[in-house]
């Protein structure tokens, strides 16, 4: 499973035979102003992205995701 990190981890990704799934670490202290998170949206620390085949992931909101991720493990 291929893992992110900058000080500290930022995501996971998954692949399972219906979807690829990205794990944000601490999720649930992102702003999320696009509602990329669409999963594990009731977890104590982590959300997740599912991405189902003919999906499309909005570049740009997911690039500002990673971002903030970083952020917040560099704070």
């Amino acid at each position: 499973m291929p893992t992110f990190s900058s000080s500290g981890l930022i995501c996971t990704v998954e692949t399972y035979k219906d979807k690829v799934k990205i794990t944000f670490a601490r999720g649930a202290s992102l702003a999320d102003p696009d509602a990329l998170f669409n999963a594990s949206l009731d977890a104590g620390t982590r959300r997740a992205i599912d991405i189902f085949g003919g999906d499309e992931l909005d570049a740009v909101a997911f690039v500002e995701l990673v971002r903030e991720a970083v952020a917040l493990n560099n704070a």
